[in-house]
């Protein structure tokens, strides 16, 4: 696979439009960064403009192969997801096309030429989608403005709802009431003037996807959600005009409501997922400092690094870029990156990599690679790569959707013939009867038996410090059977805790704490904290990075840095201390387990579920936490790459796992598993990669969330089942003329709430 291309496309778009059948260019900045690209030409070339553009962005990939990356506006469900997909695949020259959900990137490949990018943008434009060449900047720009036409579309649709509800409940209590003709008229007039602008207002993204589904000759839920919105608000109008006793622009504007909250925060939510791996990529972003060749050093922008150029990374900063140690010694903090929690030592001739922390001594590193060829950018690649592979899990009324919606149309458009042709009835009655079954059947509950468990099962879990954040969550934690843990800062703290201080003289205690004051290396600042955090900093201490310090005759440090001789080559998480007498004292640091981990691991065991154990730590490490929590599988040394690969195996294997991590490291295997959980002390770009994300340090909320997740699943069935057999009772009757749209809306609401009122025993009872 080809790098990631990025562009700089400002505002400008390549808009493809079936009416037209040709590549348009739209320059929507008058002065923006791609506006030279239409005086550029290539020998023997007859392409236009819009063409040339677009193929100064393709990239060729070491395979042969042609790559380019499109931020495609409009998609908005896995339906448009696969649209989209399968349109390409079906061009033979196509390799790999795929739409990542939550970024809306296209990444494409391709073979024979990059002129063939044109064709594959037109195939798109084809189905109803605008691209432009990806550029971090204009996706946050476009993904902000959708936010905001939603959340106006959201509001418009809130003030309809709750406005002509009111006038609906007084036109309802006037029938009981004998309310005349021109007050209800008045209030059926008042409803129109609010409803109908707020229908054509905040339809717009169900109108926009139905009939982009049509167009691909497909159809979706917002087909029968855009018909029944439509026709109601239509019907009422007509009833309205006629003077009839009542109208139903109240169910047409509430439906909105409702469906663009879910699309509303669904979209807050994905870009979430957008905001953590930009600021994972900020970590290697940072100013970084060049060498000349004269040794004068320059501060650079981190995007103009090239390899094999000479970079000063001062100590407290992050390196900008993989790469090779040419001089100094120091510890980097790698923590983010693989799991390690010792410090790294590295000297001249060691590899670094792009956003480890250096924490002791100024380093020269020779740049190796940059950007977005940097293990930084590869672990973004890898959660964005997984998460793709993860929204392709579609919930069930999406699965649905292919045979719902046309037996709904199929059954309102058979009911308005049938009266007609065989009832004998005018039109306008038929089309009510129509109107009333596609109301009737509606997909209100069926849309509904999964959220409205979703909702109440997220309330309960946020009482016990459990954040949902994936619409499907709930029905992959459900069938889980093995769950896969890491170690550091997941089974254990986080942090090295001195573990032996009881055993040590005070007055040796205190020395070594004095001159570990002097240094921000992780097991000085654990040593000081053991001590109690009152010892004052000892004068005359020097810091040796990657050995240890001295005062004098005195140190503390490494074995090696003491004087120690052995023959283990095992790094464990001690200090030493050599006094001016020649005394050796050993400090033993351990990250301590959580207090709860073997309670919670024996009662998973105990629900059938298996216990594994993946780490990016030592083998001594992880084996000494596997043993005192009773787990035989474990591996350590694993690096974000190899996590994912052993989540694939146990996938192949038949199992569907729940992994739960922390570290940055396990940002990819958090999005790759089949579901998966992390701390609330976890980084940002893990704990969006994470389906839910727990508070607290136990780890009690894992078995609560799996217990409450298989209640929620038993309770989508019942849901399920009371929406089909709601459908099988109404739906003949609506055909028989016997339900009016009054009574179709109110049976549509009553299903609505029993579903709800079901989902609400979950909140009810214990688990």
């Amino acid at each position: 696979m080809g790098n990631p291309v990025v562009c700089r496309a400002g505002r400008q778009s390549f808009c493809f439009r079936a009416s037209h059948g040709v590549v348009a260019l739209s320059d929507l900045a008058a002065q923006g960064p791609l506006s030279h690209l239409g005086d550029q030409r290539h020998a023997g070339s007859d392409r236009n403009s819009a063409d040339l553009g677009l193929v100064d962005f393709v990239t060729r990939t070491p395979d042969g192969t042609f790559g380019l990356h499109l931020l495609v506006e409009g998609v908005h469900c896995g339906g448009c997801v696969r649209r989209i997909e399968q349109a390409l695949h079906d061009d033979p020259l196509v390799v790999d096309a795929r739409v990542n959900l939550s970024t809306r990137r296209l990444t494409l490949h391709w073979r024979e030429s990059a002129e063939h990018a044109a064709t594959l943008a037109q195939t798109i434009g084809m189905l109803g989608y605008t691209v432009v060449p990806y550029d971090p900047d204009a996706a946050i720009d476009l993904h902000e403005a959708r936010g905001r036409d939603l959340l106006r579309a959201m509001a418009v649709a809130g003030f309809a709802a709750a406005n002509v509800m009111m006038l609906s409940v007084a036109v309802w209590w006037g029938h009981a009431q004998d309310m005349d003709f021109s007050t209800r008229s008045l209030m059926h007039w008042v409803s129109a003037l609010i409803a109908l602008p707020a229908v054509a207002y905040a339809g717009r993204p169900f109108f926009r996807s139905a009939l982009a589904a049509l167009a691909a000759r497909r159809v979706n839920m917002d087909v029968p959600i855009s018909l029944a919105v439509l026709l109601a608000a239509g019907m009422s109008l007509v009833q309205t005009i006629d003077g009839a006793r009542d109208a139903y622009f109240d169910s047409s504007v509430t439906l909105l409501f409702f469906l663009l909250l879910g699309r509303y925060l669904d979209h807050r939510a994905r870009g979430k997922v957008r905001q953590a791996a930009e600021r994972l990529l900020a970590l290697g972003r940072e100013p970084a400092q060049m060498i000349t060749p004269d040794g004068r050093r320059h501060t650079i922008a981190a995007s103009r690094i090239r390899p094999d150029m000479m970079l000063f990374v001062a100590a407290g900063a992050r390196l900008p870029a993989d790469g090779r140690v040419e001089a100094g010694r120091s510890d980097l903090d790698t923590s983010l990156l693989t799991g390690e929690t010792a410090p790294v030592v590295v000297g001249p001739g060691d590899a670094v990599l792009a956003g480890a922390l250096n924490t002791s001594a100024p380093l020269t590193v020779r740049a190796t690679a940059t950007g977005d060829n940097t293990v930084l950018a590869e672990i973004v690649r890898l959660v964005e790569a997984a998460e793709q592979k993860r929204s392709r899990y579609v919930a069930l009324a999406d699965r649905l959707a292919g045979i719902y919606a046309p037996a709904v149309h199929g059954l309102a458009a058979g009911a308005f013939l049938g009266w007609i042709i065989l009832g004998g009835v005018a039109w306008q009655p038929a089309l009510l009867i129509a109107v009333a079954v596609l109301i009737v059947t509606c997909p209100c509950a069926l849309g509904l038996a999964v959220p409205a468990v979703q909702v109440v099962a997220s309330g309960r879990l946020m009482q016990a410090g459990v954040l949902l954040k994936n619409a499907t969550a709930l029905e992959r934690l459900a069938v889980v059977d093995t769950v896969v843990f890491d170690k550091t800062g997941t089974l254990t703290e986080g942090r090295p805790e001195l573990i032996n201080g009881d055993a040590i003289q005070t007055d040796d205690l205190v020395l070594a704490a004095s001159l570990a004051a002097a240094s921000r290396h992780p097991l000085a600042v654990a040593l000081v904290r053991g001590a109690g955090g009152k010892v004052g900093l000892r004068e005359g201490v020097t810091e040796m990075p990657g050995r240890g310090l001295e005062c004098g005759l005195i140190r503390l440090g490494s074995r090696v840095w003491c004087g120690i001789e052995t023959d283990d080559d095992e790094i464990a998480l001690e200090m030493w201390l050599r006094r001016e007498d020649g005394v050796t004292v050993r400090f033993a640091f351990s990250d301590r387990v959580r207090p709860d981990a073997a309670a919670v691991l024996q009662e998973l065991q105990a629900l059938g579920l298996r216990v594994e154990i993946l780490s990016g730590d030592r083998p001594s490490a992880t084996g000494a936490v596997a043993d005192s929590l009773g787990i035989q599988a474990w591996r350590a040394g694993q690096k974000p790459a190899d996590k994912c690969s052993r989540l694939e195996q146990l996938a192949s294997q038949g199992h569907r796992v729940l992994f739960v991590g922390d570290g940055l490291n396990d940002a990819p295997a958090l999005a790759a598993a089949h579901v998966s959980l992390s701390p609330g002390s976890a980084a940002d770009i893990s704990q969006n990669a994470a389906d839910a994300v727990f508070q607290g340090g136990l780890l009690a909320p894992v078995v609560l969330t799996l217990k409450t997740a298989r209640r929620a699943r038993r309770l989508v069935r019942q849901n399920f089942g009371l929406s089909l057999a709601y459908n099988v009772v109404m739906v003949p009757l609506a055909i028989a003329g016997f339900v009016t749209p009054l009574l179709a809306a109110l049976a549509m609401s009553g299903s609505s709430l029993t579903v709800v009122c079901n989902a609400l025993r979950l909140a009810w009872r214990k688990t």
